[in-house]
């Protein structure tokens, strides 16, 4: 029996969902896409999941669309034909946070499914590339300019040129770049720390934030999701640690 395409794995409050069709540096053809959109699901059904991890195989996140199912496609007339947009849909409208460990290329619907997750960390070998424009397409151009600013954003696409990780968290395309050494214990160590913190208020905190990028209403998202949550039994328990940690139990 084969391997699934998509691999979910659940420990100490972080899902992973890592990517598994390593022979075409894990393309997203319809099946794999298909794969994710379930695994989302599954993941953020899941109560033991505070945060999810979306991972490739060694040396490869993601190589893109799934260029030789798609191209039969396209001439038989089916122009709508885009699957791996819709894995990459299915994870910007996650709820939990996301965080990309890209290990590899990231290029086209790779790189895009890499921008539309909340983090992204980089091994040293880590490679994006939005080639859209080279082959008639736009990709990443909804996504990218909150990363990198409009103008560069322009560059990137209209050139499709590759940026290598140091370049890639220069222009905060990328959270942190780690050695390749270093880079599960780096993923590990962020993923970990999402984790441990409450899971209504990264929700809460996610949709906030989501809304200050895009021109919205933030600060009354914010002072709504605080009313919502203060008080209540996570905010309780959780603050309480904190005061008697940082003043001591019966402190005025």
């Amino acid at each position: 029996m084969s391997e699934p395409l998509v691999v979910v794995t659940v420990a100490d409050g972080v899902g992973r969902l890592r990517l598994n069709r390593p022979d075409k540096r894990n393309a997203l053809n319809t099946e794999v896409s298909r794969q994710v959109l379930e695994a989302m699901a599954q993941l953020e059904a899941d109560a033991d999941v505070v945060c999810i991890v979306i991972e490739g195989t060694d040396g490869a996140f993601c190589a893109g669309a799934d260029m030789g199912e798609a191209l039969p496609h396209y001439e038989a007339g089916d122009m709508r034909f885009n699957p791996s947009q819709d894995a990459a849909n299915r994870v910007g409208a996650a709820r939990k946070p996301t965080i990309a460990a890209v290990d590899g290329p990231a290029y086209g619907a790779g790189a895009l499914l890499a921008c539309m997750c909340d983090i992204r960390i980089a091994s040293d070998r880590a490679r994006f590339r939005f080639p859209g424009a080279e082959y008639g397409l736009v990709v990443g151009a909804y996504a990218l300019p909150g990363l990198v600013g409009g103008p560069l954003a322009k560059e990137l696409i209209f050139t499709s040129r590759v940026v290598g990780a140091e370049e890639a968290a220069s222009i905060g395309l990328v959270n942190r770049v780690a050695p390749l050494a270093a880079f599960e214990a780096t993923v590990a160590e962020v993923a970990g720390a999402v984790a441990a913190s409450s899971p209504l208020a990264l929700e809460w905190a996610k949709a906030t934030i989501n809304t200050a990028v895009t021109g919205g209403d933030a600060n009354g998202m914010e002072q709504q999701a605080d009313l919502l949550l203060r008080g209540g039994p996570d905010h309780m328990t959780r603050f309480t640690a904190a005061t008697q940690r940082v003043v001591g139990r019966g402190a005025s």
